[in-house]
């Protein structure tokens, strides 16, 4: 058996976090919706399926109207629409790990960001990285 391939993906209409971990590398992006599909597809054609592990961020999960603020009822609608496009995404991600038969794992959001200086510390990986970047990690981290 190969190491073990574990996936970490945080959602997004635009591009997604992406964060790739072997034992002995990890690798972050962000990608385009097509983009991941590919990436996914040719790591599934150059691995046995038990080598390969997805983590997908699943905000759906959490239950309640959490991106409501004390703003005007446009700013809720606009949070709102792109708090659904990118649980939508989530679900894409979902099917396509269906349809390419990789094994993945819908993970509810369960703690808060963790920003630059703090990844750092844990991770020790000190090249400059974004928020979805770090989420996607984070999916993956202690795994």
């Amino acid at each position: 058996m190969k190491n073990k391939i574990l996936i970490g993906i945080d959602p997004d209409v635009d591009k997604s976090g992406f964060a790739f971990k072997t034992k002995g590398e990890i690798k972050l992006s962000n990608m385009h919706f097509f983009q991941l599909f590919s990436s996914l597809e040719n790591l599934r054609k150059e691995n046995e399926k038990e080598d390969l592990m997805v983590y997908i961020e699943a905000g759906y999960l959490n239950k309640g109207n959490w991106h409501k603020t004390n703003g005007t009822n446009s700013i809720n609608a606009q949070i709102g629409q792109r708090t659904g496009a990118n649980h939508q995404v989530a679900k894409l991600i979902c099917q396509m790990c269906v349809y390419l038969d990789i094994n993945f794992c819908e993970v509810k959001p369960t703690r808060s960001k963790v920003n630059a200086e703090f990844f750092k510390q844990i991770t020790k990986i000190d090249k400059r990285t974004n928020q979805e970047q770090r989420d996607a990690l984070m999916l993956i981290w202690g795994l």
